[in-house]
């Protein structure tokens, strides 16, 4: 294998050295934070809108403030933001931000010219 290759292990290996302020190091904490991006960008990519509630209720083996306190703190690093709905003012609607955005698309993008 061409040692310019980077390798799954590389790959992970340098995605941890990275700021524990990242988004990397944020939604690694847990299996929920992990799934709760997962729900978000799955939402995002799709077009479709996801509530908060939505968003707890989706979040499995996570409590409700357990939930809440993800979203809170994923909103305060700037990862998401909670927009209101024309509707209902009341209801807020959760979408990653831009520099999450590209930071997502760009771990992706990676992820796919791996070769083994």
């Amino acid at each position: 294998m061409p040692k310019e290759k980077k390798t799954l292990l590389d790959f992970w290996e340098e995605q941890m050295k990275q700021s524990h302020t990242s988004s990397n190091y944020f939604f690694r904490k847990s299996p929920s934070h992990y799934h709760m991006m997962l729900l978000v960008m799955s939402a995002f990519k799709e077009g479709t809108k996801l509530s908060v509630e939505e968003l707890k209720t989706k979040l499995f083996k996570t409590s409700r403030p357990k939930s809440a306190l993800i979203i809170t703190e994923a909103c305060e690093k700037g990862f998401f933001k909670l927009e209101k709905t024309s509707t209902d003012q009341r209801v807020k609607n959760i979408v990653p931000s831009e520099s999450f955005i590209k930071e997502f698309n760009n771990y992706l993008e990676t992820l796919k010219n791996i070769s083994y």
